[in-house]
């Protein structure tokens, strides 16, 4: 079985982002860039599924700037056997980026496609399901467990009343959840090994795709800061403070 595992280039989450002074978007200089942590689990997971012997390969893909071959070559080092970049200048959005996808898959023909839920970035969560509308592919959203069996996907996902367990039949789309894995770190003779697995370059017009946004980001602002809270001595303060400044109980 083929797993194709699309990855994206996000700020790592352990940086406090910055706005730009004229609100454009986020400042990226000097920035610390990282593989998104939900795509983090969808390797470790295909390349799970490798190791049990239920898949033969794992394709790591993208669709970015050039810059992004850094992140690919991340999950190279963490067991992806190759690795593909959708080369763009523009800002891809998700229905681009699922159109891109839907057109290497036509050409890959993978049995499983593996997504993050979601960018830490962008926080859209849309592009898997984009891709499996796209794609007529069976599709499971917020898995926390998936089992393979004949031809199919025991799929265990979290739902707001607790857990749903579905069945669907392969190919199929995946999209994780946090508690699926714990992403493993790359080891140094893994990082190595990762430079000398293949990476192809493409570009949008090669799956002839147009990557054009279709939508405008008008202005991006940080959150209000939030004042700071006191400490009250006693229960009477409290009381009084909630009623008489805050005034949420009567």
């Amino acid at each position: 079985m083929k797993v194709l595992v699309p990855v994206k280039r996000v700020v790592d989450a352990n940086v406090k982002v910055r706005v730009k002074p004229d609100n454009s978007g986020v400042d990226l200089n000097n920035v610390k860039m990282a593989v998104n942590p939900f795509c983090e689990i969808a390797i470790e997971e295909a390349v799970r599924l490798k190791e049990a012997g239920s898949a033969s390969e794992v394709i790591a893909v993208s669709v970015g700037a050039g810059n992004c071959q850094e992140q690919l070559r991340t999950c190279l080092a963490l067991g992806a056997d190759r690795a593909i970049l959708v080369e763009t200048d523009v800002d891809p959005q998700p229905l681009g980026i699922a159109k891109a996808l839907a057109a290497l898959q036509e050409k890959e023909g993978a049995e499983l496609v593996i997504f993050g839920k979601q960018s830490i970035d962008g926080d859209n969560a849309q592009t898997g399901q984009m891709f499996a509308a796209l794609t007529g592919m069976s599709q499971a959203t917020f898995a926390s467990e998936v089992k393979v069996g004949d031809g199919r996907l025991e799929v265990t996902r979290e739902i707001d009343g607790g857990l749903q367990t579905l069945s669907i039949k392969l190919p199929a789309v995946v999209t994780t959840d946090l508690r699926l894995n714990e992403p493993r770190y790359a080891s140094l003779p893994n990082i190595m090994k990762a430079k000398k697995k293949p990476l192809d370059v493409i570009s949008p017009a090669d799956l002839g795709v147009d990557l054009t946004p279709t939508v405008e980001v008008l202005s991006v602002e940080p959150p209000a800061e939030r004042k700071a809270g006191i400490i009250v001595e006693t229960v009477e303060e409290l009381v009084d403070k909630l009623k008489n400044e805050a005034k949420v109980i009567s």
